[in-house]
C-alpha cells in the first residue's frame, strides 16, 4: 500500500501540473481584435474553363461602431435573449463546457451553451469547428478577455463581429441591410428583429432562405422571426429594460425589414450561378455560411459561359415574342426556371434563375421547389412498370404496348378491387384535360398524347412506392415528393428544374445516374479543400428500361404533345407537363449530350402562391408543349450547334403485354397485303356503333418496334371491330402485335396489326 505521503505528493504534483498547464494556456493566448475580424476578402468564382466569373465579398458591408453608437435597446435585446447574466458572469459557461466534454465522450457534437464573451471570441479568433480543442482554447481566451476587457468593450466587440445574414457582419451593416439606417437610429422593435437573427439568419430572416434550406421559406421564416421578436421584447420587458409604455409601442406592430438588394457584380444570371455554387459548397463541406461570407475562397464551377448566355437568350427571345405584361394583365408575374445537365457526368453547365437580383427577383427559379412538374412525371411511372411490373405480373415488367383505359373521368381501382374514395366517401374520379373517348390505348400512345387516366391507374397497379423509388434513384430529392395518392403518378411532386434535368439525364445515360454538381474545386489560402470530387455514378434502373423510356419519349416529340421540339432538327426525347388550372407548364428533354428542363409559372409576388396561366400569352391555356418547349428548342439548337447527332441506344423488346382489366379481348384478323394509302376496312359487326373519320394519304407512318402508328382513324370505332375507315398501318414483324388499325374498335390502334383499320 502506498503511504499517505506518496499519495499526497502525487496529488499535489497533479494539481501543480494542472495549474501550470492552465497558466501556460492562459499566457499563450491573445485577446482577439474586432478590427482584425473586420478584414474580409472577396470570394472569387470561376467559369468551367478557369476564367473569372465574378469576385464578390463582404468587406464593403462591414463597419465597426463604438458602443455609444449602438442603441441601449440593441444591447439589452441580445443580453435578454442570449446571456442574461452577462454583467455578472466571468465570461465562461462551465456547464456548457462540461456538456461539450460529455457529448464528445459519447461520440456526439461538442456544442454547448456559450456566453456573449465566448461568442465574441469565437467570432473573431476561432474556427466554427465543434471540437474539444476549440472549446478549451475558447475557454482560455474568454477568461483572458474577461479579465482584460470591460463588459462594454466585450459587448461592442460581439455586436461588431456577429453575422446577421445577407452578407452583413456587425450591427451597423445589419442596420443598413435590413432597415436602411445607421445602427444608432434603430428603434427598440427593430432591435428585437435584428437580435432574433443571431439565432440563425438562415431561418430567421423573414425574406426567406429557401435556396439554402427548403424549410427556410419566406412564410416559415417570417413566422419564426415574428415569434422570436415577440419573445425578445417580452424578455426585455420582464428584465425591466423596457418600460410598460416602451413595450406597448414596440409590440404594437412587427417592423418588416427591407427586401434584399443586389450587391456588386450580382446581376443577371451571375447572381443565381453564385447562389447555386455557394449552396453546393456549404452542403459539401464543414464551412459555415458566416465563414464563407467572410471571403477568401476561390470556387471553380461547372458553368459554361456560352451555354448560360444561350439559355438566357432563349428565355428572353420567347418572352419577347409571346408575353406582353405591359398590355396584358395575365402576362404579369410569369416566371421561368431552367437548367442544363451533362448526362453520365452530372455537371450543371447552365441555368436560368429569373430576371436577376437587380430586378428584385432573389429566388433562384432553377433550384427552387414548389412548382409541380405535371406530366413530366409520367416517365418515372412507365419506368417503374417496365422494371417491376404490376401486382398482376411482378416480378416481370410490363410492356409499353400494354393497354389501359384512356377515357376521361374514371374511377381508380385498388389492387383489392375496391375504388379510391374522397374524404367524404364519394368516389375519386381521375380526369383528363379533355373528355375525348380514347378507349383502351397503349401506354406508348397515352404518353404520346399525355393522357392522365392510364398513368394514374398504372401507378396504383405498379405501386406508388416503387414509382417514388425509381424517381429517387434517378435523382429526385425526398423533400420534393408529394403525398402518395393516385395523383402522385401525374406530377404533384415539386422537384427543382436542376433535379428534373438531372433525373432525365438518367434516361439519356441508359439508366446510369450521377448527382448534379456545380463546383469542381474550392481553395482557401492556396490550399484545395476536400469534398469536391465528381459524384459517383450509380445504376438507377436497367439499361433497357431507360432505353425503352427514351424510345417512348422520342415518339412524344415526333408524334405527340412535344412536336414543337422537332424544330431542333436532331434526335431527341422529351416530355411535356401541365398542371391543374395551368399553374405551371414544363418541358424536359434530352439528347445524349445535354438534358435540359424548362419550367414556366405565374407567382403572386406578395405571398409566392402560384397563379393560373389561363389566358396568359393571349391563349386559352398554356401547355408544356407550347412556350416551355419553344424555350427548350431555342436553347438546345444554340447549345448543340456544332455537336454531332449520336442518336440513342436501340431499345429492345421489354416486358409482358398486360392490359388493364376490362380491355376487350382481341380476335385474330386475316393478313392483308399492306397498302400505302388509306383503304376501306370491312364492315363492322353490329356491336360497332361508331365510325372513325376518313383518313388521308398522310396517314401512313414510319414503323419501328412498339410504334403504335395512327393516322386520322382515331375515331371511336366501337367495342369489337374498327370503324369503317382507319389509318394505314405497315406490316409488323412476327413478334409485334401492335399497329394502328382500329381492329379493336376504339379508334386508337388494335392489338392485331392489319394494313388498314
Amino acid at each position: 500500500m502506498p503511504s499517505w505521503k506518496l499519495v499526497t505528493g502525487l496529488f499535489l504534483g497533479f494539481v501543480g501540473s494542472l495549474v501550470a498547464l492552465v497558466g501556460v494556456g492562459y499566457a499563450m493566448v491573445s485577446i482577439p481584435s474586432e478590427n482584425d475580424a473586420a478584414k474580409s476578402q472577396n470570394n472569387v468564382y470561376y467559369w468551367a474553363d478557369g476564367s473569372q466569373m465574378v469576385a464578390t465579398g463582404t468587406g464593403v458591408n462591414r463597419q465597426n461602431v463604438s458602443i455609444d453608437q449602438i442603441p441601449e435597446a440593441m444591447q439589452w435585446a441580445v443580453i435578454s435573449a442570449e446571456n442574461k447574466s452577462f454583467y455578472q458572469d466571468s465570461g465562461v459557461d462551465p456547464q456548457g463546457l462540461l456538456r461539450a466534454v460529455v457529448n464528445m465522450a459519447r461520440g456526439g457534437q461538442t456544442q454547448g451553451g456559450s456566453t456573449i464573451t465566448q461568442q465574441f471570441v469565437k467570432n473573431t479568433y476561432l474556427s466554427q469547428q465543434q471540437t474539444l480543442t476549440r472549446k478549451f482554447k475558447e475557454m482560455f481566451i474568454s477568461i483572458k478577455v474577461g479579465t482584460k476587457l470591460d463588459k462594454k468593450q466585450i459587448l461592442q466587440g460581439y455586436l461588431n463581429t456577429s453575422y446577421f445574414g445577407r452578407g452583413a457582419y456587425g450591427i451597423q451593416a445589419a442596420a443598413q441591410t435590413y432597415y436602411g439606417k445607421n445602427a444608432v437610429d434603430l428603434q427598440p422593435s427593430q432591435c428585437a428583429v435584428l437580435a432574433a437573427l443571431l439565432k440563425g439568419p438562415t431561418y430567421f430572416d423573414p425574406a426567406g432562405n429557401a435556396d439554402l434550406d427548403p424549410s427556410a421559406t419566406q412564410k416559415a421564416n417570417t413566422a419564426r422571426s415574428q415569434a422570436r421578436w415577440k419573445w425578445i421584447l417580452g424578455q426585455m420587458h420582464d428584465d425591466h429594460h423596457l418600460t410598460d409604455d416602451q413595450y406597448r409601442t414596440a409590440i404594437a406592430k412587427y417592423p418588416v425589414p427591407d427586401g434584399r438588394k443586389a450587391t456588386r457584380g450580382m446581376t443577371g444570371q451571375i447572381s443565381y450561378l453564385v447562389d447555386t455554387a455557394k449552396k453546393y459548397v456549404l452542403a459539401h463541406s464543414d464551412i459555415t455560411e458566416a465563414q464563407f461570407d467572410q471571403g477568401g475562397y476561390q470556387i471553380r464551377t461547372t458553368f459554361k459561359k456560352d451555354k448560360v448566355n444561350e439559355l438566357a437568350a432563349a428565355v428572353k427571345k420567347v418572352q419577347k415574342e409571346r408575353l406582353d405584361p405591359k398590355h396584358r394583365e395575365l402576362d404579369k408575374y410569369v416566371q421561368f426556371g431552367a437548367a442544363s445537365v451533362v448526362p453520365k457526368d452530372g455537371a450543371i453547365v447552365a441555368l436560368y434563375g429569373g430576371d436577376g437580383y437587380e430586378n428584385g427577383h432573389f429566388t433562384n427559379n432553377a433550384d427552387t421547389s414548389g412548382v409541380p412538374v405535371g406530366s413530366t412525371w409520367k416517365p418515372f411511372v412507365l419506368a417503374a412498370a417496365m422494371e417491376y411490373g404490376t401486382y398482376k405480373t411482378e416480378p416481370q415488367g410490363i410492356s409499353p404496348l400494354s393497354k389501359y383505359n384512356g377515357n376521361d373521368h374514371l374511377k381508380v381501382t385498388k389492387p383489392d378491387g375496391s375504388y379510391y374514395l374522397n374524404k367524404d366517401n364519394s368516389y375519386f374520379f381521375q380526369n383528363n384535360e379533355s373528355n375525348y373517348k380514347w378507349g383502351y390505348i397503349t401506354l406508348r400512345k397515352a404518353m404520346e398524347q399525355s393522357i392522365n387516366t392510364p398513368f394514374v391507374q398504372l401507378g396504383v397497379d405498379v405501386g406508388l412506392t416503387k414509382v417514388r423509388d425509381v424517381a429517387k434513384a434517378s435523382g429526385i430529392l425526398d423533400d420534393s415528393f408529394s403525398t402518395l395518392n393516385p395523383s402522385f403518378a401525374i406530377g404533384t411532386s415539386t422537384p427543382s428544374a436542376i433535379r428534373m434535368a438531372d433525373a432525365y439525364s438518367t434516361f439519356a445515360a441508359s439508366g446510369q445516374h450521377t448527382d448534379p454538381y456545380s463546383v469542381t474545386s474550392v481553395k482557401k489560402d492556396g490550399q484545395e479543400l476536400p469534398g469536391f470530387t465528381k459524384p459517383k455514378i450509380s445504376s438507377a434502373m436497367p439499361d433497357n428500361v431507360a432505353n425503352n423510356v427514351t424510345d417512348v419519349l422520342q415518339n412524344v416529340i415526333q408524334n405527340g404533345t412535344g412536336q414543337n421540339a422537332k424544330a431542333l432538327g436532331r434526335t431527341a426525347a422529351g416530355k411535356t407537363g401541365t398542371t391543374d388550372s395551368n399553374k405551371s407548364a414544363w418541358f424536359v428533354g434530352y439528347t445524349q449530350q445535354l438534358s435540359t428542363s424548362v419550367a414556366m409559372f405565374r407567382e403572386n409576388p406578395k405571398d409566392h402562391e402560384l397563379l393560373s396561366m389561363n389566358g396568359t400569352a393571349g391563349v386559352e391555356s398554356i401547355h408544356g408543349g407550347d412556350i416551355p418547349t419553344s424555350v427548350w428548342t431555342e436553347y438546345m439548337k444554340a447549345a448543340l450547334k456544332n455537336a454531332n447527332d449520336p442518336g440513342f441506344p436501340s431499345a429492345t423488346e421489354i416486358g409482358k403485354i398486360q392490359d388493364e382489366a376490362g380491355a376487350p379481348t382481341p380476335t385474330p384478323t386475316p393478313t392483308i397485303t399492306p397498302s400505302q394509302t388509306a383503304t376501306q376496312s370491312p364492315s363492322p359487326t353490329p356491336s360497332a356503333t361508331n365510325t372513325s373519320p376518313s383518313p388521308t394519304a398522310s396517314d401512313t407512318c414510319q414503323w419501328s418496334w412498339g410504334n403504335n402508328c395512327n393516322g386520322n382513324g382515331n375515331g371511336n370505332g366501337g367495342t369489337d371491330t374498327g370503324g369503317t375507315t382507319g389509318g394505314t398501318s405497315p406490316t409488323p414483324t412476327p413478334t409485334d402485335t401492335t399497329g394502328n388499325g382500329n381492329s379493336r374498335g376504339n379508334g386508337n390502334g388494335g392489338i392485331f396489326a392489319g394494313p388498314t383499320g
